[in-house]
């Protein structure tokens, strides 16, 4: 094989790329056989069909399957002899390329490749220094957890006759809405428990206001306007009254901090050891969350120290990433009815404000991807199995079912998940290479 290599640009080369003659007639026989063995020409019995018949009918098929075939193989074998890694591969499209049985095959294959990045500054001689985090857990933050248990194991119990709603009650309500007089479906609800003062909406309702002052057996009435372009027609432009009934009210009651509110959260046989509980579990989550820090640090600090040009394409795929994960965020947080695709101008400014944060993102990874291949670091399917089992328990589902929802995604899911880890194992190497001075 013959192959001339051109460069187009700090991150794009040209491979001309040249097949010797012989293994072009070899392909093109082994084709022939092959064809022979599959079609069923009149006159003749399978396999027997004379070479020269074949070429006088499927020429032009036999030919793309020849360079559909030579194309990959020789396109790979170019690229492992250059020493370049492609992010995106440009050949032109096999039916302009042209081929001879017995000639020399030549094509052009263009290439964004990954920069060759030299590393700096994050392993012994000149590791990574950093500022010592000295947080510790707290008394208060000890005291805050216990009132958090506390409110845990509250009681609601029902407020003194004539007891007036204020913020923090706990009150039962019927609600019904009317429209006209007449009862409006999908309104009416019965034995809501609603807490005053936390601001929830109900029905789409801010209804606080409206309850506090009120006692047990009292009714509220308010009204609703809704705008003209509102997605349910019932209710566009028209005014809905809503009438509130305060069935009961009650109270929460807090437990005594004592042993025997230990005793009644769990296997604890005194508070002490409730305080002992919290503080363990505190200090790890503290340990932690000054990892991620420290992470946080190296990450910022390779990304300052680091000098290379970026592959558009990678920074451009990047960039779509964030969009979509945007837009779907942005579609969470509204009705359905009321998402629209957006405008022209708005995708334009999304791109200008995250352009950046997707440029950071790819040279973080490609200084991590050099990190791992310089120190040997790999994934293995225990790597896998750790990372998919995690997410697993805490979302309380099986690990089988997030490894179909992960295989659905295609090869291209898997790969991600195995690119994630091997980043995150990198980073980690970094990390336990630092200094925390003092």
């Amino acid at each position: 094989m013959k192959m001339e290599v051109t460069e187009l640009g700090p991150m794009k080369r040209s491979l001309k790329i040249e097949v010797p003659a012989d293994e072009v007639m070899q392909r093109f026989s082994r084709a022939y056989v092959e064809l022979n063995r599959q079609v069923r020409i009149p006159g003749f019995r399978p396999g027997k069909a004379p070479l020269a018949l074949l070429e006088q009918r499927y020429a032009k098929a036999v030919e793309e399957d020849v360079v559909r075939s030579l194309v990959p193989d020789y396109y790979d074998k170019a690229v492992r002899q250059a020493g370049i890694v492609p992010v995106l591969v440009e050949i032109p499209p096999l039916e302009r390329v042209k081929i001879k049985k017995d000639a020399p095959f030549t094509f052009t294959a263009t290439v964004e490749i990954k920069p060759k990045i030299e590393l700096r500054d994050y392993k012994a001689p000149k590791p990574i220094s950093l500022k010592p985090d000295k947080r510790t857990v707290t008394d208060e933050q000890i005291t805050r957890g216990l009132e958090v248990l506390r409110e845990q194991q509250a009681r609601l119990e029902a407020a003194p006759a004539g007891h007036q709603v204020v913020d923090g009650d706990y009150v039962v309500l019927d609600v019904e809405g009317t429209l006209e007089g007449k009862p409006l479906d999908g309104t009416k609800k019965e034995g809501h428990l609603h807490k005053v003062g936390a601001n929830a909406a109900l029905l789409g309702l801010q209804i606080d206001s409206h309850l506090l002052g009120k006692k047990e057996g009292d009714v509220a009435e308010l009204s609703q306007a809704y705008p003209g372009n509102h997605p349910d027609p019932r209710v566009a432009g028209r005014t809905v009254q809503f009438t509130l009934t305060l069935k009961s009210v009650k109270s929460k009651t807090l437990p005594v901090l004592d042993d025997e509110f230990a005793k009644d959260c769990g296997p604890y046989n005194s508070l002490q050891e409730i305080r002992d509980r919290l503080q363990g579990e505190m200090e790890k989550a503290l340990k932690r969350e000054i990892e991620e820090t420290y992470k946080d640090t190296i990450v910022k600090r390779l990304v300052e120290t680091h000098h290379f040009d970026l592959p558009e394409t990678l920074v451009e795929r990047e960039l779509e990433a964030i969009i979509r994960q945007h837009l779907q965020q942005q579609q969470r947080r509204k009705s359905l009815d009321s998402v629209s695709e957006p405008a022209a101008e708005d995708l334009a400014k999304l791109r200008q404000e995250h352009r950046d944060e997707a440029a950071r993102r790819v040279k973080v990874g490609l200084i991590l991807e050099t990190v791992a291949e310089k120190e040997h670091l790999t994934v293995t399917q225990d790597d896998v199995n750790n990372e998919i089992t995690r997410p697993a328990t805490e979302l309380k589902v099986p690990a089988a079912e997030l490894v179909k929802m992960i295989q659905a995604g295609g090869q291209d899911s898997i790969e991600e998940l195995r690119a994630r880890i091997l980043a995150d194992k990198s980073l980690d190497f970094v990390y336990r290479n630092a200094v925390i001075q003092g």
